[in-house]
């Protein structure tokens, strides 16, 4: 049977009535940490100019967004599943938690909820999948923007504490450097033990410290 084909739309479907919430999450793909989620309602009278997808923009640029966001927006929420939440359900799974917990965590309720990616979840409202809506929605930028400077926040407050892993730079994504440290230094507590190479590591007898 033929894959099923993902399309990319060119543009965002037609906006619903009342209030939407976008929801997009950071941290994924790396090793450690937790997957952080938001989502936000913004507010049609006080648009905010420069809203994209968050890997599109500077790391200065995504501050300044993420202030004028929670300056501006009827309402945000940021949330997120730990390691060993990752560890227990898996990554889509936990992912899919800490959205649904963004989105419970509002002090709006919206009528609709829009996810970027190929998947939602039951948030107890009418919801939807878009595919490449961090650059088309404007209230998923949001969310993606706000998900992406927490994670980040958090890397470089564990990189305080661990200076020799080089979370700072690679944000725990298994770079080289990174993987080259681990080997070296052994696993903190912190990082994904159902994710590979960190299963390998610890099996290799590189304990947690």
């Amino acid at each position: 049977m033929a894959a099923k084909k993902v399309v990319r739309p060119q543009e965002a479907p037609a906006r619903p009535a009342g209030f939407l919430a976008g929801v997009d999450e950071a941290g994924r793909g790396p090793l450690c940490g937790c997957v952080v989620a938001a989502a936000v309602i913004l507010d049609p009278a006080r648009p905010i100019a420069g809203l994209n997808d968050s890997k599109k923009l500077s790391a200065a640029k995504r501050e300044d967004l993420a202030q004028q966001i929670r300056e501006s927006a009827v309402a945000w929420a940021v949330a997120e599943a730990s390691h060993d939440e990752i560890d227990q359900l898996n990554i889509l799974h936990a992912t899919l938690l800490a959205m649904r917990r963004a989105v419970s965590a509002l002090q709006q309720r919206p009528q609709t909820v829009w996810v970027d990616g190929n998947r939602t979840t039951d948030f107890g409202l009418p919801a939807r999948a878009i595919v490449g809506g961090d650059a088309l929605v404007p209230e998923i930028s949001a969310a993606s923007i706000l998900a992406k400077t927490v994670r980040d926040a958090q890397m470089f407050a564990l990189d305080e504490q661990y200076p020799h892993l080089g979370l700072a730079s690679h944000k725990g994504y298994p770079t080289a450097a990174h993987l080259a440290a681990l080997k070296l230094h052994g696993v903190p507590a912190f990082y994904r033990r159902s994710f590979e190479p960190v299963r390998t590591l610890l099996a290799q007898g590189e304990l947690p410290f």
